[in-house]
């Protein structure tokens, strides 16, 4: 009986949205509204500008720079060869050599502090640019995070010990450092318990020293005036 019933409501259910459907016209703007409703909208994705845009294309790989037949090769090679078809990694590589020849103390001068930085800062701006684009990225977030860490300790060491060097750096590869803030603890109500606390236990091992304590400085002040008493007694004549 109640299948029975339920086909029923079924099939008028069924004539009803046929009906109304034959009333509407397949052009109306109610319907075009309708089917459009869930339609998903595409976000104009923004570009972001890289830090290896002014990198020419033309200049060939680390690793092909100083091969002495480069010069006779073809332009298609040279094409193949150069950053034109090279990846971001080979791209990252260049741009950290001419960060470090920046604040290169010498030719051979491959671990200095100022190189350190330099490196760091080019893959902080590679990675910063990736987490923009890819914001669910928790792994090369926490890779950046690390290296910025990283590039701070560094940064305040150079500061704590050369600091012409320091602001030199910080020109040339154009970073903003800011001191970091003063560790401020919050005075919680366990907090302020446990100090309370401490401070009496202190002040009561004060008072339990305090008798020792006298009878020392008593000892040194008698021990003072004997010593002055036979500097006197050996400095007079007899």
């Amino acid at each position: 009986m109640l299948r029975g019933l339920a086909t029923a409501v079924l099939r008028r259910w069924s004539a009803t949205t046929a009906r109304t459907a034959a009333m509407i016209p397949s052009r109306s703007p109610l319907l075009q509204t309708a089917r459009s409703y869930a339609r998903a909208v595409r976000k104009r994705k923004t570009e972001i500008p890289s830090h290896l845009d002014d990198l020419p294309p033309t200049l060939l790989m680390k690793k092909y720079t100083n091969v002495p037949i480069i010069d006779k090769v073809d332009d298609v090679v040279k094409r193949i060869l150069s950053l034109e078809m090279a990846s971001q990694r080979e791209k990252v590589k260049i741009k950290k050599e001419q960060l470090a020849e920046k604040v290169r103390r010498s030719p051979t001068d491959n671990g200095s502090i100022e190189v350190q930085i330099a490196h760091l800062t080019a893959k902080i701006r590679t990675l910063r640019e990736h987490v923009q684009t890819h914001p669910k990225d928790k792994t090369n977030k926490r890779i950046m995070l690390m290296s910025i860490d990283r590039r701070n300790l560094l940064l305040k060491a150079l500061r704590n010990t050369k600091y012409d060097v320091f602001e030199n750096t910080c020109k040339q590869l154009d970073i903003e450092y800011t001191l970091p803030e003063q560790y401020r603890r919050r005075r919680t109500r366990r907090w302020l318990v446990k100090k309370a606390f401490c401070i009496k236990v202190f002040q009561e091992v004060q008072k339990m020293k305090a008798p020792k304590r006298l009878k020392q400085r008593q000892e040194r002040a008698r021990a003072a005036k004997e010593r002055a008493l036979k500097e006197q007694n050996e400095g007079t004549p007899v």
